[in-house]
């Protein structure tokens, strides 16, 4: 989510205009920078707290040529989330996994495996009894005649994917 798209969100519940609310919105976040840099600490109840920690000095590595850095000490602004925004964000990230989950399963039902899930158990199928021969129902024909009669070449009978010509 954007400021903007908060300012939105604020100004359509209060019947404020949008340029009024971008305002507060603003002088709100510009009271809690003013409150970090004076005092280091801002507490808002419910909400979490803002502290600026001093992080050490530290060895670092380059990930594009490997070669060792010295990474400076710095100041940051650390979050601790209040317990209020913990159990709130936790039980919406349940709620939220458990309707993927059952999107996830309905689907699976309605349109049979995906792509990934067909390949893991080819993989696994192969891996523990190639010897048996094809699953019952599966495709045989060579992976050029596959390819070729999807794209309609001549010489390839449509009739071996099983469709009528």
């Amino acid at each position: 989510m954007t400021k903007k798209e908060i300012v939105k969100t604020i100004s359509e519940e209060l019947g404020l205009t949008q340029l009024k609310t971008k305002e507060i919105v603003q002088k709100t976040f510009d009271a809690i920078v003013e409150a970090l840099v004076d005092e280091g600490r801002i507490e808002l109840r419910n909400f979490g707290v803002f502290e600026v920690k001093k992080r050490a000095s530290r060895k670092a590595r380059n990930p594009r040529t490997g070669q060792r850095v010295d990474v400076p000490e710095k100041w940051v602004v650390t979050f601790k989330p209040g317990k209020e925004m913990e159990e709130r964000v936790r039980v919406l990230a349940e709620a939220r996994e458990r309707r993927r989950e059952a999107a996830r399963s309905i689907q699976e039902t309605a349109l049979g495996p995906t792509v990934g899930q067909v390949a893991m158990a080819e993989t696994r199928d192969e891996s523990v009894g190639a010897a048996m021969g094809p699953k019952p129902g599966t495709i045989t024909a060579p992976q050029d005649s596959l390819v070729s009669a999807a794209v309609g070449e001549v010489g390839v009978p449509r009739t071996d994917l099983g469709a009528s010509p």
